[in-house]
């Protein structure tokens, strides 16, 4: 989980646990944090867009590829999903 006090910005990707339909067991998955800075330092929450690898549905999806990232690695070719919107706490983010 993430340290108190960590900042965390718009536009960075981020590890969430995110639990399977019939709520059995949880997967680290990657969500970009769409919501502003003020918002993030303000409150306890964060909005976050699905990632996802699987390029197959591209009707409500952006892909993003490594020269898309201002810092860090994209291990793969991926797909904002702007379907798949969230609000979470931050005390659930991983990395």
């Amino acid at each position: 989980m993430i340290k108190s006090g960590m900042m965390l910005k718009q536009r960075e990707i981020c590890l969430l646990p995110i639990p399977f339909s019939d709520l059995s067991s949880k997967k680290h998955r990657p969500v970009l944090i769409i919501s502003n800075d003020y918002y993030n330092s303000n409150t306890d929450d964060i909005l976050v867009m699905a990632i996802t690898s699987n390029l197959q549905d591209k009707d409500t999806s952006e892909i993003i590829e490594q020269e898309d990232m201002e810092t860090g690695i994209l291990k793969s070719v991926s797909q904002v999903r702007v379907d798949k919107i969230y609000s979470i706490s931050k005390e659930l983010i991983i990395k």
